[in-house]
């Protein structure tokens, strides 16, 4: 599909460079960047920039760049729907274990939104700086409600948690696209025992070839219209996080950090985890891809 919004010479050439990058040639990639950027492509000079760097950090091994990502263009108007969102789902839940809960920018509005909150509340979250940034957002609020925190990701929180530990909600914004389907499809299954409802707010993807001529024009085309979001912070943004999930998607040398799918996809994931009463609901249009809102009902309730 065409994307009339963005420059097409800009979409040509960035198509070209992550092209070239997915094949592993990352100086023609640069080059190609190059010749973006010199008219006027944000994400030219993005990967211009990123591809010329001999030392790249992980996606989160700068928290600073994803809180800064998070935080502004599109993200201020998505993350406003997915607290209001997350925040009708809290009355009559005693438990509530949020999964990839960042930094708390989703969580802790809905817990004020809330008519109620629940008392007890776990936090699954890998990256130290981000957990210790939501603990302390959430001890601002003083609300009642006990927090245990918990440093690692779903699947091993799972695999550690005692066997009888149950909870009334989960909810996971945006996070479980972080891990491969296989491993999301066991922790998925494991949660479908021991939740009574789950929550999960995710992006509608588009079912598109890895590698094909589709899927490197339209990430060429999201990723300019993203960059053009942000204004100061855009190259903390885009070196810090947004350049290593895209080439991350593409090319042998960056470390994939996520899966995403259609909404589609992500329904029959989790019914197919043993959850019931599976629905998906669209929540906004987003530069990258619309936002969808899921629920379903645990295996046991």
């Amino acid at each position: 599909m065409t994307d009339t919004t963005v420059d097409q010479r800009f979409v040509e050439l960035n198509t070209q460079s992550l092209r070239a990058a997915g094949r592993g040639s990352l100086d023609e990639a640069a080059t190609l960047a190059d010749r973006s950027a010199d008219i006027g492509s944000l994400l030219g000079v993005a990967l211009s920039t990123y591809l010329r760097t001999s030392e790249h950090d992980g996606v989160y091994d700068r928290p600073g760049a994803f809180e800064a990502f998070i935080a502004g263009g599109g993200n201020v108007d998505l993350y406003r729907r997915t607290s209001a969102a997350l925040a009708r789902s809290y009355p009559g839940a005693g438990s509530l274990l949020d999964i990839g809960c960042g930094n708390g920018l989703a969580l802790v509005p809905a817990l004020r939104q809330s008519a109620t909150v629940p008392p007890e509340l776990d936090l699954v979250e890998p990256g130290q700086d981000l957990l210790d940034h939501a603990l302390a957002a959430l001890t601002a609020t003083a609300l009642p409600i006990r927090i245990t925190a918990w440093r690692m990701g779903l699947n091993p929180f799972l695999d550690s948690a005692p066997a009888t530990q149950r909870w009334d909600l989960a909810q996971s914004t945006f996070a479980l696209q972080s891990i491969e389907p296989g491993p999301r499809s066991a922790a998925l299954r494991q949660l479908a025992q021991r939740v009574d409802r789950l929550v999960i707010i995710d992006f509608d993807v588009p079912d598109e070839k890895a590698g094909s001529a589709e899927h490197l024009r339209g990430l060429a085309a999201r990723y300019e219209r993203g960059l053009a979001e942000y204004d100061d912070t855009r190259d903390l943004v885009a070196q810090g996080f947004l350049m290593p999930v895209l080439l991350g998607q593409i090319t042998p040398t960056t470390p994939r950090t996520n899966w995403e799918h259609t909404a589609e996809f992500w329904r029959a994931q989790v019914a197919d985890a043993g959850f019931r009463n599976v629905t998906v609901r669209p929540l906004t249009d987003y530069w990258s891809a619309p936002a969808f809102h899921l629920t379903a009902d645990g295996a046991a309730r």
